[in-house]
């Protein structure tokens, strides 16, 4: 960069003032010239492959396939998943993993045709192939995926070899997952990246990478879904291709996955089975996902900018005003002093603890923003603390890293070192201090903002990796996993009787186990608002069940019609958060809207707190089988074709489906329906499926679809936990799950199961337990009885 460059990087930033300008560029600046001290040249590389097979040494649930150039580990765990690693990885260590599985003692490393070996196992059989290539297989021998023999590029003088890893997979497999995409659920031909990024402005479905991205494909065919997951956090892309079937000629054409990694070990996991047995698996690897408090699956409420204490209270008196159900109240920034991280500005929140005292009474809670940037400021409680403990990023000459975030230069925490977790963690009993009771990370892909290039650290800034070392090239994508684990494990501690709530803008493989997610600043718009569902889809299916985006958008003023559409969506997925923005004339809450607006609203907020025993059911579930809250159609049926593509519906839990209004003008809409017997909840209409239909989505609701013999646990009138059970096809019987939740504590209440069958002309619901069959403890109403 030369005087020219930073004038013109000045300029182009002037509109956050020629002072910030000033301090991004020079951010920009320092990040350059430290990169080009710290990161070792590329030089000239060579490139290398496994080669042919040398020798085999048996082990447990597998063993070491022997190259010229490579060896290569197999292992099949007792839970049916896959490891294999190249040049001597293992699965450890690993952010991703919570613990390594057994291996399979049944499984076997046995010699197969042309002078290669396979590991066979009752679940799963891997061929691999003299030169290297490693196919996985379905008991009955069909080819679930191919990996080709990988290739390494080695710099000459030393350093991380990027490598990439081409796959195959059957001509009518389907992708998904990948973190958290705005394109679509299900991923078309294109290249995706591998790099937690902050967009830096509002995003649409065409923006990627966005802030959570994860090397976890889901893949759905004919043969059997699996999932893959390359273990590596180092920046890489994925370059897919969709096959083509031959239309019974036999020559189809593969689909097709290549990864290209600039680092890090060659290794992977792998399951297969059906979409439940798959998130099982993985979340047996991973971690359960953790566990909400039951208020943080109502209705949340966010605003950039509350003017102070008295406008929240005005907020609040709103809603109460306009009985329309509110449950948290988050605030930004704004509220802290200075924008420095772990304080309050006096100011405007004078007697915040009595705040959050007075909204507890009424049963809303307080939550706030935390992000990892701290002020560099000497004075500063939190800088000076952090400064003495040694806990701040430094760059390869053990100099701090400085960047800038929000109105000053900031430093950031390293929290791949278990000490400044600690540290960082302590800082929590502030928040909870001044009556917080969730915390919503911003900023920690880690951002910080510069005026070229990507505003992040430095890539050769140093980490200390568990005590491994190395730079931010490694760490920057687990960068809000640790964060997000010093927050959870310090919360278990500072407040040992209440479930932790936290949810992140970034994150990776693993987050699971300490919260949440949401989608950042989607833009405001009706692209936007198919973003939202994409990305919430896309992250359950690698394993975060709990996510939601900004219902109506950061970046601009909804329309009446796309609010209540966002609202209408948002009230269906698990963190249901609405976010206001300055509106002339108002800040964009529900009844500035008009009248009709606001009349919907309430009813959908309605909705909501009724559909909270069945949001915490599948909290529980979730916990408990990694099945996400939010599923796509094909979940139960993956061999339905026609459901595999259907990305403008889904299925919440195992009882609903619901069929959001995406487009401008809709008062129908077609919905595909899986296999059964379905009940249009609002006016109780059958449909028989599969097949696709025609429903009605008038502005004042939603379709929304019950399954035939479904048990949903609701909220009665009075507050009490009622069943509301749909009748099963004549001749057929259904049930259901329901998991009672004192609301947030730790103890694992127990699953009730539940049937319903036909008796005569009425519909029967029972308990079934241990014991037997049982009258239900709770009331019960039957619908779908008109719909015979």
């Amino acid at each position: 960069m030369n005087g020219r460059d930073l004038v013109r990087s000045v300029k182009a930033v002037g509109s956050a003032g020629a002072a910030q300008g000033l301090r991004t560029a020079r951010a920009a600046w320092r990040r350059r010239r430290a990169d080009a001290a710290g990161l070792p040249p590329r030089g000239s590389e060579r490139a290398r492959v496994p080669g042919p097979v040398r020798q085999v040494e048996p082990g447990p649930g597998g063993g070491v396939v022997r190259f010229a150039r490579s060896e290569l580990r197999i292992t099949v765990a007792a839970n049916g998943a896959v490891f294999w690693g190249w040049d001597g990885a293992g699965p450890e260590p690993s952010y991703a993993l919570v613990g390594r599985p057994e291996p399979d003692p049944r499984a076997s490393l046995e010699p197969d045709k042309d002078g290669g070996w396979r590991v066979v196992a009752e679940r799963v059989t891997v061929v691999v192939s003299r030169h290297g290539a490693v196919e996985v297989l379905t008991p009955g021998g069909v080819s679930v995926r191919r990996e080709l023999p990988p290739r390494w590029w080695e710099p000459v003088g030393g350093g991380a070899s990027r490598w990439t890893q081409r796959s195959e997979v059957a001509a009518d497999a389907r992708f998904f997952g990948l973190g958290g995409r705005a394109s679509g659920v299900r991923l078309r031909a294109g290249t995706y990246r591998l790099w937690n990024t902050d967009p830096g402005r509002a995003f649409g479905p065409g923006d990627d990478p966005l802030s959570i991205t994860m090397p976890v494909q889901l893949v759905v065919a004919d043969a059997a879904t699996h999932l893959v997951f390359q273990d590596t956090s180092w920046d890489g892309t994925v370059t897919l291709r969709e096959g083509e079937e031959g239309g019974g000629s036999g020559h189809d054409r593969a689909g097709t996955s290549e990864l290209r990694v600039d680092g890090g070990p060659l290794r992977c996991w792998m399951m297969l089975g059906t979409p439940a047995r798959v998130l099982h698996t993985w979340a047996t690897l991973t971690g359960a996902p953790a566990l909400p408090p039951a208020w943080a699956l109502g209705h949340h409420h966010a605003r950039r900018g509350f003017g102070g204490e008295q406008e929240v209270r005005q907020v609040v008196a709103g809603y109460q005003e306009h009985d329309l159900p509110l449950d948290a109240v988050h605030l930004d920034v704004d509220h802290f002093d200075g924008r420095q991280v772990f304080t309050v500005d006096q100011e405007r929140y004078p007697k915040l603890p009595s705040l959050a005292e007075d909204l507890g009474r009424d049963g809303i809670r307080l939550v706030s923003v935390v992000g990892p940037a701290v002020m560099a400021e000497p004075g500063n409680a939190v800088y000076d603390s952090g400064s003495a403990e040694d806990a701040f990023v430094r760059d390869a000459s053990g100099q701090v890293v400085r960047g800038v975030a929000g109105r000053g230069e900031s430093v950031h925490p390293d929290f791949t070192h278990a000490r400044v977790r600690a540290w960082w963690g302590r800082m929590y009993e502030e928040r909870l201090g001044q009556g917080f009771a969730g915390f919503w990370h911003d900023m920690d892909e880690p951002t910080s903002i510069t005026a070229l290039w990507e505003s992040t650290l430095p890539r050769s800034a140093r980490h200390a990796l568990e005590g491994q070392g190395g730079d931010h090239r490694e760490a920057h994508n687990v960068y809000a996993l640790c964060m997000a684990r010093s927050a959870y494990e310090a919360l278990r501690e500072l407040a040992p009787e209440e479930r932790p709530f936290i949810f992140s803008r970034s994150g990776w493989a693993g987050m699971q186990r300490y919260g949440g997610a949401w989608s950042g600043g989607v833009a405001t718009g009706w692209p936007g608002l198919r973003a939202s569902l994409s990305l919430v889809m896309s992250l359950g299916l690698c394993g975060v069940p709990y996510s939601g985006p900004e219902v109506g958008g950061v970046d601009g003023n909804p329309s009446p019609e796309l609010y209540l559409r966002w609202l209408q969506l948002g009230a269906y997925l698990p963190l249901f958060r609405t976010h206001a923005r300055a509106r002339a004339g108002g800040s964009g809450e529900p009844w500035e809207f008009g009248a009709d607006v606001l009349a919907h609203a309430r009813g959908v907020l309605v909705e909501r707190r009724r559909l909270l025993p069945y949001f915490m059911t599948l909290a529980h579930l979730a916990r408990r089988t990694g099945a996400p809250y939010v599923r796509p159609l094909w979940w139960g049926a993956p061999e339905d074709r026609a459901l595999r593509d259907c990305e403008d519906a889904f299925l919440l839990g195992d009882c609903l489906l619901v069929a959001p209004v995406l487009d401008p003008g809709t008062e129908r809409r077609a919905v595909r329906l899986p296999r059964g017997r379905w009940y249009d909840t609002a006016t109780g209409q059958a449909y028989e499926g599969p097949c696709q239909v025609l429903v009605d989505a008038p502005l004042s609701r939603i379709p929304v679809l019950a399954r035939a013999g479904a048990v949903v646990p609701v909220r009665g009138e009075d507050g009490c936990l009622e069943l509301e059970a749909w009748a099963p096809a004549l001749g057929r019987t259904g049930g259901g799950l329901v998991v009672p939740d004192a609301g947030g504590g730790w103890e694992e209440p127990e699953i009730e199961r539940y049937v319903t069958r036909w008796e005569g002309t009425r519909v029967v619901v029972e308990r079934d337990g241990d014991d037997g069959v049982s009258e239900p403890p709770h009331p019960v109403r039957v619908r779908g009885l008109d719909g015979r």
